[in-house]
């Protein structure tokens, strides 16, 4: 009786837990958007810059994903299709539709698509075109990473954004070519900003399209001619954006660069910032700079992004410009020094003495005139926009943010999306797959039954 007693009384509760866990699955599945993402860097979490963007829709946007059966990529497909979704889930003027090119070649021809693996987003008479292999970007260890957040965002900025800004790279001083910097320009132009390259000394004007002038690591001066033209220009609606390069010689050689920042009231001082508290891989160049309150930066701070610099130049406000206000952005800790004696620093034999500039350090400013309107960027250090460090942390969002910032776009001061984490492929051999599959789908299961067999014979007899 006893044991009839047990045996009902563990089938009762078996059933009740069975019961339980079915009730749990349909209510959280009814919770319409319900998901709770477990990944070390939320790596299902859509960026605030996507979420802004998709409340914003104001017209429907209609994806079209197509797809080739004979490729055997589902799992790429999965990657974009499951991402689409969570677009779906955040906006109603998302709808999606997907289209396999060998069954249906009329769609395809439709749209202009040639190749399987395209993604077309779709508003009105706009089309923004997305290739599947955009998304995946190799690594030389065998891993890749998926962007697809990036771009599907980008897509939908492109076609629902209106107002196009024009940027002038200034060249001619040994500034960074464009080419050193592609993630920087692609994702300006993916913002709505056409981005040029101005040689003053070439061109001899600047163009009346010109709404920011932009200097990025300049090893070399301005002449006379060119600075009193960028004078000209910031004194009327102008407005630059300054990322200073390291120069050995910038003491002595840098009088109209001195002379331009002079005009907002910030002092170059000369010095090379070097922190030994807070650093980047024990490298007392790399800065990991503090954030001052701001626009540009309050949400990096909040959201605990860090940008890098690297042989950056210190400098000071002064009330030299009672026209503008200096916007503290970047400053290091008080363990910091400027390095002023260059050949020391050359020789790797820098030490602080009493001729080195006391840290704090102030490495960046926002200007703004009297009006409290955006007139320029001055920043100490320029390697944060180059192709190999723009995506380490908030750097790609700090430029971004700094350039939104100067030219009033406020909703391009964000958090954006972020690439995922690498993903390595496993190549495996038909048999290894075999081997695995028996395993995993016949004796392990075989396994637990024998034992759940075992243990239940076991109680009988006893």
């Amino acid at each position: 009786m006893n044991k009839w007693i047990r045996g009902t009384n563990a089938t009762v509760l078996s059933i009740a837990v069975i019961g339980i866990f079915i009730i749990l699955t349909i209510f959280l599945h009814s919770l319409k958007g319900f998901q709770v993402d477990l990944t070390k860097n939320k790596n299902f979490t859509l960026s605030e810059q996507t979420v802004n963007t998709l409340k914003n829709l104001n017209q429907d946007i209609h994806v079209i994903a197509f797809t080739n059966s004979g490729d055997n990529n589902e799992f790429v497909t999965r990657q974009v299709t499951d991402m689409i979704q969570e677009y779906k889930k955040q906006s109603s003027k998302i709808t999606y539709d997907e289209y396999d090119m060998l069954k249906q070649p009329s769609m395809a021809k439709q749209y202009g698509v040639d190749q399987g693996g395209t993604l077309v987003f779709e508003m009105g008479t706009k089309k923004q075109n997305v290739n599947f292999y955009e998304l995946f970007v190799g690594q030389q260890d065998g891993s890749y990473t998926f962007s697809g957040e990036e771009k599907f965002t980008q897509a939908l900025t492109s076609l629902t954004s209106t107002e196009k800004h024009t940027v002038y790279m200034l060249s001619g001083h040994q500034e960074y070519p464009l080419t050193a910097m592609t993630i920087l320009r692609s994702s300006l132009e993916a913002a709505n900003y056409t981005v040029k390259d101005l040689n003053l000394y070439v061109e001899g004007k600047i163009p009346d399209d010109a709404q920011m002038l932009m200097l990025l690591g300049p090893q070399n001066d301005l002449n006379d001619k060119e600075a009193e033209l960028i004078k000209a220009y910031l004194k009327d609606k102008g407005k630059i954006y300054m990322a200073l390069g390291f120069d050995k010689d910038m003491a002595t050689k840098w009088k109209n660069i001195d002379a331009i920042m002079k005009t907002y009231g910030i002092q170059d001082q000369h010095a090379i910032a070097i922190e030994p508290k807070q650093t980047s891989l024990y490298d007392p160049l790399t800065i990991i700079p503090d954030y001052g309150p701001h626009d540009i930066t309050n949400k990096l701070s909040s959201n605990n992004l860090v940008t890098m610099l690297s042989l950056a130049v210190s400098l000071n406000a002064d009330e030299s410009a009672p026209d503008y206000t200096q916007s503290l952005l970047l400053k290091t800790t008080d363990k910091a020094y400027g390095e002023t004696d260059i050949n020391l620093l050359a020789q790797s034999k820098t030490k602080q003495d009493a001729t080195d500039v006391k840290g704090p350090l102030n490495l960046g400013y926002a200007i703004s005139n009297k009006d409290n309107k955006p007139k320029a960027v001055i920043l100490g250090g320029s390697t944060f926009v180059l192709d190999q460090d723009i995506q380490n942390q908030g750097n790609k969002d700090f430029a971004m943010n700094s350039i939104g910032w100067l030219q009033e776009q406020k909703d391009q001061i964000t958090i954006r999306p972020r690439q995922g984490d690498a993903f390595q492929q496993a190549m495996i051999t038909p048999s290894q797959a075999n081997t695995i599959f028996l395993v995993t789908i016949v004796f392990l299961p075989l396994l637990f039954l024998v034992i759940g067999g075992l243990i239940w014979w076991r109680r009988r007899r006893g």
